[in-house]
C-alpha cells in the first residue's frame, strides 16, 4: 500500500504548522517537558477551554508525549487544557459527556473503540462543540462525527513493518497485542500479516509487564519457528527483550516495535531492537489542540476530509542518533 501524495502533502503541512507555532509549555495539565523549540508569544485571542480525552492505560508512558505536545499548543494558543482519560470506552464516553456539560469550546478525543463513542461525539456536535480525533480512529473518524483526525494509518504502519521483516528474511512473526478490543492494535497486526503471512497474534495484559514477559517467553519456548517478535508499544519491547534473553533466543529471534522511549532508543543503538515505527505522538497531541484553536478562531479545517498523517516514520540504526536527543526530552 502506498501513501497517496495528497496525504503526504497534508502531513507535511501539519508538521510545518507545528514547527512554526511551537512555544513553551503549560496549559491546564502539569508543565510539559522542555521541547527544545524556540519561544513564542501567547495568542491574544479569546481564552478557550478544550477537553482532551484519551484511552490512556495507567502507567503507559506513551501518553506523556501526547500530553506534552498538547500542553505546548495550549500555552501558545491561550487555551485552558482539561485532560482526562479512561481505558474503558464506556467511561471514556462519560468523560465526553462531562466535557459537553461543562460547555467546553472543543473536544479532542482518541477513538480506540469508535462504535462505543459515536453517540457521545454526536452529542457534542449537536451541542455545537467542535470535535477532532487523534491517535486512534483514522479509518472511522468521519463516521463517528469527528471533523478532523491526526494520526498514523495503522494498517499501513503494520504493512510497512511486515514488508521490512520480509525483506530481512523473516518468516514467522509473533505480534503482541497488549489491550483487548483496541481496533488500532488489531489493524497493526493485520497489516504485519499482509507483509508476513505467517504472523500470529498473542494477547497479553499490558497493565502487568511481568505477565507480558512470561507470556511471550512461554510462546517462544513452545515454538522454535518464531524468528521475529513485533510489539505495539515501546515498554512491551523491553518485556520482549527479557523474554528473548530468558529463552536464550537473542540470536535466533529479532525484535521490532512501535513507538519510542529512552530504553527503546538505547536498544536500537545497541542493535537489540532492529527498528521502531514512530507515529509521533507529540505531534498528534499538538495538532489536536492547535486545530481546534484554528477552527474556533479562524474556521480552519486541516486535512480536507482525509486524515492528517503523523506516521509511520521508521527509526533504526541509520537515523537513531539524530532522533535520540529528542526522545531523551520526551518529544519523540
Amino acid at each position: 500500500m502506498n501513501l497517496k501524495p495528497k496525504r503526504i502533502a497534508l502531513g507535511a503541512a501539519a508538521l510545518a504548522v507545528a514547527v512554526s507555532l511551537a512555544a513553551c509549555s503549560g496549559g491546564g495539565a502539569p508543565p510539559a517537558q522542555d521541547s527544545g523549540g524556540a519561544g513564542g508569544q501567547v495568542a491574544d485571542t479569546e481564552r478557550l477551554t478544550i477537553a482532551m480525552i484519551t484511552h490512556e492505560a495507567p502507567g503507559d508512558s506513551f501518553w506523556d508525549k501526547i500530553r506534552s505536545g498538547a500542553q505546548v499548543a495550549a500555552k501558545k494558543d491561550n487555551v485552558e487544557l482539561k485532560y482526562s482519560s479512561d481505558p474503558q470506552s464506556d467511561k471514556q464516553a462519560v468523560l465526553i459527556q462531562n466535557a459537553i456539560d461543562s460547555k467546553v469550546d472543543g473536544i479532542a478525543v482518541t477513538l480506540a473503540n469508535p462504535d462505543a463513542l459515536k453517540g457521545a461525539v454526536e452529542a457534542a456536535r449537536a451541542a455545537e462543540i467542535p470535535v477532532v480525533s487523534f491517535n486512534s480512529g483514522s479509518e472511522n473518524y468521519k463516521d463517528v462525527g469527528s471533523m478532523m483526525h491526526f494520526g498514523s494509518d495503522e494498517s499501513l504502519a503494520g504493512e510497512t513493518v511486515g514488508n521490512r521483516i520480509t525483506s530481512e528474511g523473516g518468516k514467522h512473526v509473533l505480534c503482541v497485542i497488549m489491550e483487548a478490543g483496541q481496533i488500532a492494535l488489531e489493524q497493526r497486526c493485520a497489516g504485519v500479516k499482509k507483509g508476513v503471512p505467517n504472523t500470529e497474534n498473542i494477547q497479553v495484559t499490558g497493565t502487568d509487564i511481568s505477565s507480558v514477559t512470561s507470556s511471550i517467553q512461554s510462546k517462544l519456548q513452545q515454538d522454535d519457528s518464531i524468528d521475529w517478535v513485533v510489539t505495539l508499544g515501546a515498554p512491551f519491547a523491553m518485556a520482549a527483550l527479557q523474554s528473548m534473553e530468558g529463552t536464550q533466543k537473542t540470536d535466533s529471534v529479532k525484535l521490532a516495535t512501535f513507538d519510542l522511549n529512552a530504553d527503546a532508543v538505547k536498544a536500537i543503538q545497541d542493535g537489540k531492537i532492529q527498528f521502531s515505527v514512530d507515529q509521533q505522538p507529540y505531534l498528534q497531541g499538538y495538532e489536536a489542540i492547535d486545530s481546534l484553536w484554528l477552527y474556533n478562531t479562524n474556521r480552519n479545517d486541516l486535512g480536507g476530509g482525509t486524515p492528517v498523517l503523523t506516521g509511520p516514520s521508521l527509526v533504526d540504526k541509520t537515523n537513531i542518533e539524530a532522533i535520540a536527543q529528542y526522545a531523551a526530552k520526551g518529544t519523540r
